[in-house]
């Protein structure tokens, strides 16, 4: 019987393809910081209860930033107009939703981020091997934080929210953005792997053909991740086989 089963070690591969939220990075720690202090400042203007930190999970983890403002707003009985999509202030969603974008940057710029060390350990290996490596991201925000982690010069690529808005590419779970990312690393997908930590990630690499997905468990749930299509699932990338 031939052994269909992929290759577990990153290093047998041609490239390697990151998601950076989750995987790389612990991003979320600053998302939150950036939406309390938005949402502090939203709520004392109107003379409400403060933010709550259960609010993060129940109405903002895990939605597009619009989407997250009006379902808390929703949840507290407070209504407002959509506006325009890059208006500022506190007037409407999509204004509370860019000063929580803006107060991002500014925790970013000021607190800095530092990579999982299991992650970076990953990256130094595999660099030193000379596997092309590259990032793809949901977000609009993943070349300040590669920036700020100092990381941005160790990827050949970064295909981003950014990017798949100006190309017009379909976000996860549609493999479009990993795709684009090995054409830009002239690979085949079936010789890439493809690093995720969330189950949409995770499909979008089984539905792109890549010849390995790795699941990073920071609390999706391996089962979760392994339906969605991982070949293996680890809890942190230093635990993976290279």
């Amino acid at each position: 019987m031939v052994d269909t089963q992929p290759d577990h070690r990153l290093a047998s591969y041609e490239a390697i393809l990151f998601d950076l939220d989750g995987v790389i990075t612990p991003t979320v720690e600053l998302h939150m910081r950036a939406w309390a202090q938005t949402f502090d400042r939203f709520f004392a203007s109107r003379g409400l209860p403060p933010y709550r930190e259960a609010e993060y999970y129940a109405s903002l983890d895990g939605r597009p930033r619009f989407a997250g403002v009006a379902t808390l707003l929703k949840a507290r009985g407070i209504t407002l107009d959509p506006g325009e999509p890059d208006e500022l202030g506190f007037d409407s969603v999509a204004g509370v939703g860019n000063e929580k974008n803006r107060a991002f940057t500014e925790v970013l710029q000021r607190d800095g981020i530092d990579p999982y060390p299991g992650s970076l350990d990953v990256i130094d290996e595999l660099e030193r091997r000379g596997i092309p490596l590259a990032v793809v991201s949901s977000s609009k925000n993943a070349e300040a934080v590669l920036a700020a982690a100092g990381l941005r010069d160790r990827f050949v690529a970064v295909v981003d929210g950014v990017v798949a808005e100006r190309e017009g590419l379909a976000g996860k779970p549609a493999p479009d953005t990993f795709l684009r990312a090995a054409e830009l690393l002239a690979v085949r997908p079936a010789r890439a792997v493809v690093i995720e930590d969330a189950a949409s990630g995770v499909a979008a690499g089984r539905a792109g053909g890549f010849g390995f997905v790795l699941g990073v468990d920071r609390g999706a749930g391996g089962s979760k991740l392994r339906a969605a299509g991982a070949d293996a699932v680890v809890t942190d990338l230093g635990e993976a086989a290279l």
